[in-house]
């Protein structure tokens, strides 16, 4: 299959993506942590604190508080067990949401303090503890590494967040690939969350060299590969020079490679029969990139204009909403068949909109400081919103404002469009859409800039998901739905956009489950 009849049924026709004779095997279903063997291991504190505080700027981190905040981003929070199907369901949670709650990503860390030897290490979440797997300054490989990498010196860990393509594409064969942009994208909006509240600056690296980076963490292509780096600082913001002699310098990923050895170390990860997944090792191979020529900066002009919906409301500015970050995440849950119908009032509705939006940050993409609505936006359907007709609406936020697309209650038309119907979604208030180009970048990122959307809609997502929790409601994100029904139904097929994402939001009925933190 061509890539790009790929990506389009990825979207579009996601039945076609996978054999129609798929079969899981569960009982080989492999661990979703990765696990290493033999390597020298640096424990974490398993203190962590019950609420986050901001660090003074001229206390420098230690490993004290990178366990803090690889906890609070990826760490297992909670165990729980509940009915399913006359039987009884188990799982280990975090506090970022997961397709089938099978976290396909893992998480590396450059650290450059004096608690621990600088080098690489894997963070081990079953054991919150890190794991050596290369050791050394590796300050100017990095920075040769990324677009504008020159900042890497000035940051106190670097953190790299790949992705283990067979841990979700066991159960999900090919569809796995979306998967796994969307879920690197909301771990990356939780990191952003986690590194303001502690005092961290952040700063997000799409553009890399895919084989140096992988390579550098001992990773192998066609098994595991970094979707994102981040490198985190104390500085205010972290600061990136146009140097004019980086542009001249052409880096290419093979140069790279042979300054450091090959690494083999041993890990385990359960499954005994591990099959081939073509598709997903051909469209990495096709999205990497192998030399510093194809960083690019993103042009804004054409992106995400309010061409639809002449009729606006305007929605009530609020002052500025503050919550407790570290309790909302422990209360954050993602109801299907528990939401139950609600009045949602006008202030709610106002509130989770701006502050789903009231954010920037610091990106390689484009020369602006970040402002995500410049690609991607944010479309609903409404049902029972005080002051607000029942319809569907697209969200304005330059001027905080609906912009009525068509009135009327499309509940139904949107429960059909389920493509797994696992939310009653008569029982919704608020049916939210992330809508993005249909291009996905492809013009000036090729095939890397499907991932790319993906994991910018997963940011958008996991900021609305928080904020949803803080306001007294659940959002439950949902990929099992016709893109091409919700794009007729915002009349947004013809523009060249997309509906990347669902998320039904709204009050819900606590379910009877038992669960327990994992927290000491």
């Amino acid at each position: 299959m061509e890539l790009e009849t790929f990506l389009h049924h990825l979207h579009f026709n996601t039945e076609k993506v996978s054999p129609p004779d798929w079969q899981v095997d569960w009982e080989d279903a492999p661990l979703p942590y990765k696990l290493y063997r033999g390597l020298p291991e640096i424990p974490l504190n398993a203190d962590v604190p019950l609420k986050l505080e901001k660090r003074e700027a001229h206390l420098k981190p230690g490993l004290v508080e990178l366990g803090h905040f690889l906890w609070y981003v990826y760490g297992l929070t909670q165990y729980s067990q509940f009915a399913f199907n006359e039987g009884k369901a188990q799982s280990l949670r975090r506090f970022v949401p997961s397709g089938g709650a099978l976290y396909p990503n893992e998480i590396y860390v450059y650290v450059n303090f004096e608690e621990a030897p600088e080098g690489i290490y894997h963070y081990d979440v079953a054991h919150h503890r890190l794991i050596l797997v290369r050791e050394g300054n590796y300050d100017f490989y990095l920075s040769r590494s990324l677009e504008n990498g020159d900042h890497i010196p000035d940051c106190f860990c670097t953190i790299f967040v790949s992705t283990v393509f067979w841990k979700n594409f066991y159960k999900y064969n090919n569809f796995s690939y979306r998967l796994q942009g969307l879920d690197a994208g909301v771990i990356i909006g939780q990191s952003l969350k986690v590194a303001n509240r502690m005092g961290f600056s952040a700063r997000v690296c799409y553009q890399f060299l895919d084989r140096a980076i992988n390579h550098l963490l001992g990773l192998s292509d066609h098994d595991e590969s970094v979707y994102a780096v981040i490198p985190l600082s104390m500085n205010q913001s972290i600061n990136v020079v146009d140097n004019d002699h980086r542009k001249e310098e052409i880096v290419s990923a093979s140069e790279l490679c042979k300054e450091v050895p090959l690494l083999k170390h041993d890990t385990y990860n359960r499954s005994k029969r591990i099959l081939d997944y073509p598709m997903l090792k051909k469209v990495n191979e096709a999205s990497m990139f192998e030399t510093t020529e194809s960083f690019v900066k993103i042009k804004n002009n054409k992106r995400t204009k309010h061409s639809l919906g002449t009729e606006m409301i305007l929605l009530p500015f609020t002052e500025s909403f503050s919550y407790d970050l570290a309790s909302v995440c422990r209360e954050r849950y993602s109801p299907d068949i528990d939401f139950i119908i609600g009045k949602v009032s006008q202030t709610q509705l106002s509130t989770l909109l701006k502050e789903t939006f009231s954010f920037s940050y610091q990106s390689d993409l484009d020369e602006s400081n970040g402002n995500i609505e410049t690609r991607i936006s944010l479309y609903g359907s409404f049902y029972n919103v005080e002051g607000v007709p029942d319809g569907v609406y697209s969200y304005d936020n330059s001027v905080h404002a609906l912009r009525k697309i068509n009135q009327g209650d499309h509940r139904e038309f949107l429960q059909n469009g389920l493509t797994i119907p696992n939310v009653n979604l008569y029982q919704v208030p608020l049916c939210l859409h992330v809508v993005g180009e249909r291009d996905h970048l492809r013009e000036e990122l090729r095939y890397r800039g499907y991932r790319i959307q993906q994991m910018e809609a997963g940011i958008l997502v996991q900021r609305l998901l928080l904020v949803s929790c803080a306001l007294g409601m659940g959002g439950h994100p949902l990929l099992g739905f016709d893109a091409n029904r919700c794009d007729e139904l915002y009349r947004i097929d013809s523009k060249g956009k997309t509906c990347l994402i669902q998320i039904p939001v709204g009050p819900y009925r606590p379910r009877a489950w038992l669960k327990g933190s994992l927290h000491s």
